[in-house]
C-alpha cells in the first residue's frame, strides 16, 4: 500500500496518536515537514490517504503553502484519496471545500466537552451509544461548513467541532494528543494561556491533570474515529 501523508506545519505540532496508530495496524506513513522548508506534494495519488495536522497559524494568513494545501485537498477528493484534518487541519479542508474561517466567539484550550449530533454518519465515525465524550482543544478560529458536509459534533462554545463528507473528516478538536504533546504545548503556549480568558481557557496545571487517564479516554475515541478513516484508504 502506498504511504499516508502527514503535513505537519508547525515542529511542536506532529502526529501524534495519529502515527501511532497507524504504526499499530502496519501501515506506513511519510511525514511532510512544511514547518521545515518542505513542499506540499503535488499528487494526490503517490498516497493511500492525507493527514493535516495542527499549527499556530490561521489559514486566512498569507502564506504561500496554504494555497497549495488546500489545492491538494480538492485533488484528493476528486480521486477518492481520504482526508482527514486535525485542528488548523480541519480548517484547511474545510476552506478548501469553500467554507469561511472566522474567529470562534471565545477560545478553547485545554479539555472540554464535545456533544455527538444525531446524525447517520455518526454511526461511521463514533459507533453507536456515544452522545458526548471529553476530548482536547486549542483554538481562537473556527470553520463553517462546506456543501455537502454533515456536522458529527459540536460544544457550547464551538458549534462546529467536526464534519464529514463521505470519507473525508475534519476535526476542530484534538483526538491525536498524547502526553508528550500536550506538556509541550502548555511550555510553548504558557504566554498565550496566561493572555486569553474566557470560559473555555484552562491553566497548565489543569490541563496536565491525570493526564493517563484523560488520554487513554481520548485514545479510545480516537481508536473509532482512526478506524474508519483506514477503512477508506486507496489501495
Amino acid at each position: 500500500m502506498k504511504p499516508v501523508a502527514i503535513m505537519r506545519h508547525y515542529c511542536t505540532e506532529g502526529p501524534g496518536y495519529f502515527a501511532t496508530y497507524l504504526e499499530r495496524c502496519g501501515l506506513r506513513w511519510q511525514l511532510v515537514r512544511i514547518d521545515a522548508g518542505e513542499s506540499v506534494p503535488p499528487d494526490a495519488l503517490r498516497f493511500s490517504g492525507v493527514a493535516f495536522m495542527g499549527g499556530p497559524m490561521s489559514v486566512n494568513d498569507p502564506l504561500p503553502w496554504i494555497a497549495q494545501a488546500t489545492a491538494l485537498i480538492r485533488q484528493c477528493v476528486a480521486a477518492d484519496v481520504p482526508v482527514i484534518g486535525h485542528c488548523l487541519g480541519g480548517q484547511l479542508i474545510a476552506r478548501a471545500l469553500g467554507a469561511t474561517i472566522t474567529p470562534n466567539a471565545s477560545k478553547e484550550i485545554g479539555w472540554g466537552e464535545v456533544e455527538v449530533e444525531d446524525v447517520p454518519q455518526v454511526l461511521r465515525w463514533f459507533g453507536a451509544g456515544l452522545r458526548r465524550f471529553t476530548t482536547f482543544h486549542w483554538h481562537g478560529e473556527t470553520f463553517s461548513l462546506p456543501a455537502g458536509a454533515v456536522r458529527l459534533l459540536s460544544s457550547p462554545l464551538c458549534r462546529n467541532q467536526a464534519f464529514a463528507i463521505g470519507k473525508h473528516l475534519a476535526l476542530q478538536c484534538h483526538v491525536e494528543m498524547t502526553a508528550e504533546l500536550i506538556e509541550s504545548w502548555c511550555r510553548s503556549g504558557a504566554q498565550e494561556i496566561a493572555h486569553s480568558a474566557g470560559p473555555g481557557v484552562q491553566p497548565a496545571e489543569v490541563i496536565e491533570r491525570d493526564l493517563a487517564e484523560r488520554l487513554a479516554r481520548l485514545h479510545a475515541i480516537a481508536d473509532r474515529v482512526y478506524a474508519r478513516w483506514v477503512e477508506g484508504l486507496r489501495l
